[in-house]
């Protein structure tokens, strides 16, 4: 655990305790207080941050770092697919362990005695490998734990239990589409980047995919596209994948929609050349280019990575200018042509590309 704070009412809970279980790290240690975390926070004398009384949470300072604790709660959900209203803060902890996600993160650990508190079979599943909701209202109450379930079971190993895979089924042959697509973008982005290529698999045969709207066209799962995606590992690493499917749904920002109209502009285009390669992705977003290599041609996208995307040339702007060209759109066309003579083959030194622009374009 990174940060200790002790108290017979206070308890690790989800992913840190289900993280020590399985012994591997865990990113966060989340604290849960059975009663009011604010009252506890002022009654123990701690530095308090931040609070929000709505929903019964309180940020510390403790050892220098910032903590965060809740307090025991109930969700309903007036609105399926949406984000829950906080009820009954203070409540007792089972009820508060009853509204998580899956069994393996409704556990709890006391601060004090070190007591595993599991009321829903967390331990028993853990060691089952298993992933198993905690009601069967559960997909319907929210959908995004379809993305969080094949994100457990990829990350450790682990498969649905026949039930939960049932109500999965169930689930994506009547998708309810108003939904929070906020959030299903959130755990799309943390899925996909795992970057392992069981996500894209079980994603598309799950059908998991039509999460993210009606009529989806489905692209195939291409395992050497995969490797070498992974090898890339682009910042947008999701988008390459979410990204071939149709996102109108979701609220991309400014770049992540560069990277989709880019790849609409060349998914069409059949390059025939080293050089229309080059030209085809040489101002391309990374991850467009990926997206291309998915559902287009794979063999050019290696070409261009392999021997075209680090060529660059040694002549400049300053040296065209010393042989008498003043700059204008002119500039542009010559280093166009000595991209394409480069490529060829033709060029192999700065003496080699000054010499092709004195005859190709000081003659006569």
């Amino acid at each position: 655990m990174v940060v200790e704070i002790k108290d017979k009412n206070l308890y690790y809970v989800g992913g840190v305790v289900r993280d020590e279980i399985l012994g591997v790290p865990s990113l966060d240690t989340d604290f849960c207080y059975e009663g009011n975390a604010i009252d506890f926070a002022r009654a123990k004398g701690f530095e308090i941050v931040r609070e929000n009384p709505d929903f019964g949470t309180v940020r510390v300072l403790i050892d220098n770092k910032e903590v965060d604790i809740a307090s025991t709660r109930t969700e309903i959900y007036p609105k399926k697919g949406h984000l829950p209203i906080v009820d009954n803060i203070g409540c007792a902890l089972r009820d508060d362990l009853a509204r998580r996600d899956f069994t393996i993160n409704a556990m709890a650990k006391n601060t004090v005695t070190g007591e595993i508190i599991d009321y829903f079979g967390g331990l028993e599943d853990i060691k089952n490998k298993k992933i198993k909701v905690l009601h069967s209202d559960s997909f319907i109450d929210d959908p995004t734990r379809i993305i969080r379930a094949l994100k457990f079971a990829v990350r450790f190993g682990f498969k649905l239990d026949d039930a939960t895979k049932k109500l999965q089924d169930e689930y994506l042959s009547k998708i309810n589409y108003d939904m929070s697509y906020h959030r299903l973008k959130k755990e799309l982005k943390e899925t996909f980047n795992l970057n392992n290529a069981e996500v894209y698999h079980n994603f598309v045969k799950q059908s998991i995919y039509k999460l993210l709207g009606p009529e989806q066209a489905v692209q195939p799962c291409n395992f050497e596209v995969i490797d070498f995606i992974r090898e890339v590992n682009p910042e947008n690493i999701w988008l390459v994948y979410a990204g071939l499917y149709n996102l109108t749904r979701l609220e991309l920002t400014k770049t992540e929609q560069e990277i989709i109209d880019n790849f609409n502009l060349i998914k069409n285009i059949k390059p025939e050349s080293e050089y229309d390669i080059y030209c085809l992705f040489k101002n391309c977003p990374v991850e467009s280019i990926l997206m291309y290599a998915f559902a287009v041609d794979f063999t050019v996208v290696k070409i261009f990575f392999k021997s075209l995307k680090n060529i660059r040339l040694e002549l400049t702007g300053d040296d065209i200018c010393e042989l008498g060209i003043k700059p204008g759109e002119i500039y542009r066309k010559i280093f166009d042509y000595l991209f394409e003579q480069k490529i060829l083959g033709l060029l192999q030194t700065k003496e080699d590309e000054l010499e092709a622009v004195r005859s190709k374009f000081l003659c006569g």
